[in-house]
């Protein structure tokens, strides 16, 4: 297994996230079109927020990415995988790797993340990288809708 590569994110890796194609109930996961997020300054569109942001490499297949964004005591991790690759761990490798970076960034702050309760496949792949449900389940309101949640840290 090779060994991810990871940078900020490119313009090209940009224009390739928003082209992802969710089916089924990850559908919700698809992103705007690149020129929409770009005017609306969206996620790794918003120019304040994009250094947060990194791309992951399989050899030159972008296998996904991460948002590392620090908050007063923790971290967030956001990640994104891309749909055909779903399902082979990348999502773990990225995590672990995020891990990582946001010791080197922030080594006194834990890291937390938001999961649907339904996806039980992200839960899972959390829970692999290291990851445990801190509390119960809560009802947060994203951009992409109301949904019910579970917070998962890792110290």
């Amino acid at each position: 297994m090779n060994q991810l590569k990871y940078r900020n994110l490119t313009e090209d890796d940009k224009r390739q996230i928003c082209d992802w194609s969710y089916a089924g109930e990850y559908k919700l996961y698809n992103l705007p079109p690149y020129d929409i997020m770009k005017v609306q300054q969206q996620g790794f569109m918003n120019p304040k927020h994009e250094k947060n942001y990194f791309a992951f490499l399989d050899g030159d297949v972008l296998v996904g990415f991460v948002n590392i964004l620090e908050k007063d005591t923790e971290i967030f991790i956001g990640i994104g995988v891309n749909p055909i690759l779903c399902g082979k761990h990348y999502g773990r490798r990225m995590l672990e790797e995020a891990y990582h970076i946001s010791k080197r960034l922030y080594p006194e702050k834990p890291l937390y993340l938001e999961v649907r309760t339904w996806n039980m496949r992200a839960v899972t792949c959390y829970k692999n990288a290291g990851f445990h449900v801190d509390g119960e389940q809560y009802e947060l309101t994203t951009g992409i809708g109301t949904d019910t949640f579970f917070r998962m840290v890792r110290e």
